[in-house]
């Protein structure tokens, strides 16, 4: 669970979760990724005891790095300190529910642990002009990766899953679409999405739109392809419009006098900008296959501050 300074809510949803799986077949440790908390969370932050949670540990990040970034160097954490059957990844402020959870495991058991499960949202619990914006952002989405947006952070993993992902380094951007690029078998069960147990969410328009962005940057060479196949195509089509112009100038009596000259400069302009588009999306592409990024399995205990137990049972 990543957090900043959410701790009341993490506190309850934990709770929450500790009396929803009190019935399941199996024991939980929760690593609580602290990304930067004004507040450090304390001994008398969480309960006493709990029947199925077994630890509690603060992995607290020594900056603000944003969610996405907090999951990638907790994946990596877990993968090399703790031993474990599958990882559930969720959000701290209780819209990724205990009831979602349950939901969850029961998918991952029918699976035989073979795949990740995703939570696709059934339902939206946010205001209408969010749900406009990110409409459209699905589009967008669609429109330049070829894949459509339908699931968030919420989510389960095999254990195995941690030695491909903490090498994956679009994780670092996007975790949801570094578990897609990284071809693993997954799969999706619609889940709707809760509400915040205390407080309100701190994420703005512009951490919406670089949040969109970074999931996009994670398809950086499929995104370029294809603009760069759309920049030819429009190249191609403006020199084609030139011919018309010059043709219907030169060989019939249509012409209206000046109008070839606009036309053929403004074709002109467009097709030498689609041709110069194309190629710096050419450089882009090549130039990413070539290029090794963040490696959260490497890097990641450069941004950890420290860990603390704050509750184990014994």
């Amino acid at each position: 669970m990543p957090l900043r300074d959410d701790w009341a809510s993490v506190a309850e949803l934990i709770c929450r979760l500790d009396r929803t799986l009190a019935g399941y077949p199996g024991f939980f440790q929760i690593l609580v990724v602290d990304d930067g908390s004004i507040k450090k969370a304390g001994p008398g932050t969480f309960g006493a005891s709990y029947s199925t949670v077994r630890c509690i540990r603060v992995l607290r990040l020594r900056r603000n790095l944003g969610h996405q970034r907090a999951i990638a160097i907790g994946l990596a954490h877990l993968e090399s300190t703790t031993p474990c059957d599958a990882v559930l990844v969720m959000d701290a402020d209780g819209e990724d529910t205990p009831e979602g959870v349950l939901q969850l495991l029961d998918a991952f058991a029918a699976k035989q642990g073979a795949a990740a499960i995703f939570a696709e949202r059934s339902r939206r619990s946010e205001s209408f002009l969010f749900r406009v914006f990110y409409n459209l952002y699905k589009i967008v989405h669609r429109c330049l990766t070829g894949l459509s947006v339908r699931v968030g952070n919420f989510s389960i993993l095999p254990a195995a899953y941690l030695t491909t992902l903490v090498v994956v380094s679009e994780s670092w951007n996007h975790f949801a679409a570094a578990v897609f690029r990284s071809r693993l078998p997954f799969t999706m069960v619609p889940i709707p999405r809760g509400y915040r147990i205390t407080g309100s969410s701190t994420m703005n328009f512009v951490s919406l739109v670089g949040h969109g962005l970074s999931a996009i940057s994670v398809f950086g060479d499929v995104v370029g392809v294809r603009l760069l196949v759309g920049s030819i195509v429009g190249s191609l089509l403006a020199g084609f419009g030139i011919l018309v112009v010059v043709s219907i100038r030169l060989f019939t009596n249509r012409a209206i006098p000046g109008w070839a000259t606009y036309a053929t400069g403004t074709l002109a302009i467009m097709m030498i900008q689609l041709i110069a588009i194309a190629a710096s999306f050419t450089f882009f592409v090549l130039s990413n296959r070539t290029n090794i990024g963040f490696i959260p399995s490497r890097d990641y205990s450069t941004f950890v501050a420290e860990t603390t137990d704050l509750y184990r049972h014994d």
